[in-house]
């Protein structure tokens, strides 16, 4: 059995019904839905059972990631107490393929009883479903990916098709912007490359830090203890000097005339990389370290008085990428 055919040819019928959809949006009431969706002071309740009721989640899902305010309900819990939930101010989007399913059709009554604007995705204007809509988006498909031509495939790609429609088109008509999705997504990798911060991140307290005169030797017992394979070095009003990092000590040690006696300034590199603003972005303190090829970024102040350091593994350890 050709695994391979079977696979391309169910991704080509997706495809083709994708396709499909695409040259007839202009029948559908897409930018209806739109408007009455931007205009909303309320939610937008999504419903179905189901497969539907699967994407009819995902849908709610991505709807509240990008700004529209949404949740998912199943019907049967709305008839068990759950329909207090929707408001006043709220929108219905009802899916059901058929149009006909049980459960979403004995939502309905209720649902215009109360006023409530009601968008429907099925594959018939006359269903049920169609006939209680206010807004009607065809979902309908010429065959299902499924050889028996019966199991939702096609069907449930569009419909999760239309959905991205509706997020993506609102999306634009909120001028939504990556700092508004990071907010919306605090955790994720976008929210912690808009949102955190240098200071979020920095080190302060017992930094490994020496004076200039200090010995060789005494400098590898601070950068011991100090876990960072570097020492700053200060000089006598604080201020950075330079750093020692493990990389200066091990290059120092093939000169013939290494001491451990010598003070640390006769090996340390002068002027290293330094930031003055700790409110930088984290991600952006990454590509400071990436493009200098350093480990460790130090932040001062105006004086160039040492306020704290950020490390590479910090800023890996963090997810900032």
């Amino acid at each position: 059995m050709d695994f391979n055919k079977i696979a391309k040819e169910v991704l080509d019928i997706e495809a083709n019904e994708l396709k499909i959809a695409s040259d007839n949006i202009s029948t559908f009431d897409i930018e209806k839905a739109i408007n009455l969706i931007y205009d909303c002071k309320g939610k937008v309740i999504v419903t179905g059972v189901g497969k539907s009721g699967l994407i009819g989640a995902k849908i709610a899902a991505t709807l509240a990631s990008t700004g529209t305010s949404s949740f998912f309900l199943h019907p049967t819990e709305a008839m068990h107490g759950d329909l207090g939930m929707i408001g006043k101010d709220d929108i219905v989007l009802g899916i059901s393929y058929s149009g006909e399913s049980e459960e979403l059709i004995q939502l309905l009554p209720h649902i215009k009883r109360f006023d409530i604007p009601l968008i429907a995705m099925a594959k018939n204007i006359e269903s049920t479903l169609g006939k209680y809509s206010d807004i009607f988006i065809d979902i309908s498909v010429t065959k299902e990916a499924c050889p028996l031509d019966t199991a939702p495939t096609s069907s449930t790609t569009l419909t999760l098709a239309m959905g991205d429609v509706l997020a993506v088109c609102l999306m634009k008509k909120r001028d939504f912007q990556k700092e508004d999705f990071a907010s919306f997504h605090p955790g994720g990798s976008l929210g912690k490359k808009l949102f955190i911060k240098v200071d979020d991140l920095l080190k302060k307290d017992n930094l490994p830090i020496v004076s200039r005169e200090t010995k060789i030797k005494d400098a590898i017992v601070t950068m011991s203890e100090g876990r960072l394979g570097n020492v700053l070095v200060v000089d006598e009003n604080k201020h950075l000097h330079s750093v020692l990092s493990d990389g200066d000590l091990r290059r120092a040690l093939m000169s013939e005339n290494f001491s451990i006696e010598n003070s640390v300034e006769t090996i340390s590199t002068k002027n290293p990389k330094t930031i003055n603003n700790k409110n930088l972005l984290a991600s952006d303190a990454l590509k400071i370290v990436e493009n200098y090829k350093i480990q460790l970024l130090i932040i001062t102040n105006e004086n160039n008085e040492i306020i704290g350091v950020l490390h590479i593994h910090d800023l890996i350890e963090a997810g900032i990428k």
